[in-house]
């Protein structure tokens, strides 16, 4: 019998070959800002290279950083205002760096208002202001593809007001416009009340193609790590590996299906029988955070300290009297790992005290404080921080997320990660400047898309603990381990977290009132969310936070009951 020729071998698709090229000229500006970092065309140059590999809101970081830099080389007094200005003067050899030579930008550059007398200026404050033009052309139109309305309508009228003639931005004004209609429902003939923009939207939820911090969550050095941490805190269980339900995008007719889509997870396993009732692990953390402004929590570990005159074991630090510990020992631990890096700093008064609305998107904000905190002081990258480097992010593939970037083409299911300019750009920015960082020359440490990872690992893992006086959520903690245990809506665990995070197994079970108790190779099955919710609201829940329905076996039960009934 012949054999078969063998198989020519895939040729990638025209799309991939430019994503390929693309990517590699990324990193490539990316070496180039490591040893020029206040080079303010290199940013804009690099967020040229994110539009065209859609990301929108990559772009956006850049562009913003780069405005920054034009405010550095145009005003003296500025901090890197020398650094910034060399950088530029670099550039002005040339007519004109190619980046800036966007639609009819060079055209009507003559016709700066607000007084720019452009042609009787030194030439890098000439190339300075029509940078600063280019950033904001490039900030509203990649805000509006976000769904950031409200900022790219801001950064659209003051390109605007410098230049405005220019055909670019009039012509981002318009889609902004447009898009406002359609999301406020408004008629062709109705006003648009600008303050009433929305002003997030989402980007894409993965892991980039240069991110090298992503562990192999599934090889022995990584189990043999997360089983030596885990010893003393949960002695009778281990990680291995879970193979869970996929989370779906949106409804669907698989919930009869007796086989559904699987994927692989870290999970937790008992190693012997656990008792109703025992606990299964105790965790304690300093991934924590805290939205009210000097209330009485303990900073380091996120407990409610008592009223003043009945604390016994309370610590102030030395240096910022208003910041206090539960006890010595929280205190111990906050100097070693996190709080030098903000100590006296004035950091504390940000994002406080939020209204309604932002209260879920503060907490969110402050954990990526503390984060970036313990990154700084103990000199090692926020990935690779071991409160979070081994917490998956409910990541979508890079290549679901490729789209057309067309303006009237909305963003897919797949981009599931919330953002905000406000929150993803420019408040963590400013956090990093209150600490004495130089958000330029740890550029490595502090690029948009470590913010957007650290942020994907948080959201669907983080817990939070409401307040007495308005049930509002005010303080937040990541806790590694115990969002390795797995959710699902007929959990075999509760938990209970003050000051350490506790699973105990349950006494009896969500479904059909069932004894409680794990046997010895059962999976910890932890729950996320209110189990007594209905399906319809777990999954809203399970949407927001986790990316997708879950598709647990009690979810897929009671909406299969529920058509059923229909």
């Amino acid at each position: 019998m012949e054999s078969s020729s063998p198989s020519a071998p895939s040729v990638p698709d025209e799309r991939e070959v430019q994503r390929a090229a693309l990517v590699d000229h990324r990193q490539r500006l990316t070496d180039a800002l490591a040893l020029a970092p206040y080079d303010l065309i290199l940013y804009l140059e690099r967020a040229v290279v994110y539009s065209e590999l859609a990301y929108p809101d990559l772009a956006a970081g850049d562009a913003y950083r780069a405005l920054l830099l034009t405010d550095e080389v145009l005003n003296e007094g500025f901090e890197y205002h020398e650094a910034a200005k060399e950088s530029l003067e670099g550039h002005s050899t040339e007519p004109y760096p190619k980046v800036l030579d966007h639609g009819d930008l060079l055209a009507n550059i003559t016709n700066m208002a607000d007084g720019e007398d452009v042609d009787g200026s030194e030439p890098y404050r000439q190339l300075a202001t029509t940078a600063s033009v280019r950033c904001f052309q490039i900030l509203s139109l990649s805000l509006l593809l976000c769904g950031c309305l409200a900022s790219a309508s801001d950064f659209v009228e003051k390109g605007l007001k410098i230049l405005p003639e220019n055909k670019e931005l009039l012509e981002t004004k318009g889609y902004i416009e447009q898009v406002a209609r359609r999301r406020l429902r408004l008629k062709p003939d109705e006003p648009i009340d600008f303050h009433d923009l929305p002003d997030t939207g989402a980007v894409r939820r993965e892991i980039y193609p240069w991110n090298t911090y992503e562990p192999d969550r599934f090889s022995e050095e990584s189990l043999s790590f997360l089983n030596g941490q885990l010893e003393t805190m949960a002695p009778k269980c281990a990680v291995k590996v879970s193979c869970l339900p996929v989370l779906l995008e949106g409804e669907t007719n698989t919930d009869e299906y007796e086989i559904i889509p699987t994927c692989n997870q870290l999970g937790l396993f008992a190693k012997e029988d656990i008792a109703p009732g025992e606990a299964v692990l105790k965790e304690y953390s300093l991934l924590t955070a805290n939205n009210r402004h000097k209330e009485s929590t303990c900073d380091a570990c996120g407990t409610e300290l008592p009223p003043l005159k009945v604390q016994t074991e309370a610590v102030s630090c030395p240096e910022c009297y208003d910041t206090v510990f539960c006890d010595e020992f929280c205190f111990s631990q906050a100097e070693e790992q996190y709080h030098p890096a903000v100590c006296d700093k004035d950091v504390d008064s940000i994002a406080k005290d939020p209204e309604a609305k932002d209260v879920a998107e503060s907490l969110y904000l402050l954990l990526l404080a503390r984060l970036l905190a313990m990154s700084n002081h103990q000199e090692v990258h926020s990935l690779e921080l071991k409160e979070i480097k081994y917490i998956w992010g409910d990541f979508v593939p890079t290549q679901l997320n490729d789209i057309d970037l067309s303006v009237n083409a909305g963003p897919p299911p797949e981009w599931t990660l919330p953002f905000s300019f406000k929150y993803n750009i420019e408040i963590p920015l400013h956090i990093l400047e209150k600490m004495d960082i130089d958000i330029f020359e740890t550029l490595p440490q502090h690029d948009l898309w470590v913010f957007n990872t650290a942020y994907s690992k948080f959201r669907g893992t983080a817990s939070a603990r409401k307040g007495l006086r308005d049930g509002r959520p005010e303080v937040a903690a990541v806790h590694p381990f115990w969002c390795l245990a797995n959710h699902d809506c007929d959990p075999n665990v509760t938990w209970e977290w003050g000051g350490r995070m506790t699973l105990f197994a349950r006494e009896t079970r969500v479904v059909g009132n069932r004894p409680g108790g794990i046997k010895a190779g059962e999976e910890i099955l932890n729950h996320y969310c209110d189990v007594d919710l209905s399906v319809k609201d777990r999954r809203e829940w399970a949407q927001g936070a986790l990316g997708g329905w879950c598709m647990c076996k009690r979810c897929r039960d009671e909406a299969a009951a529920t058509n059923g009934s229909d």
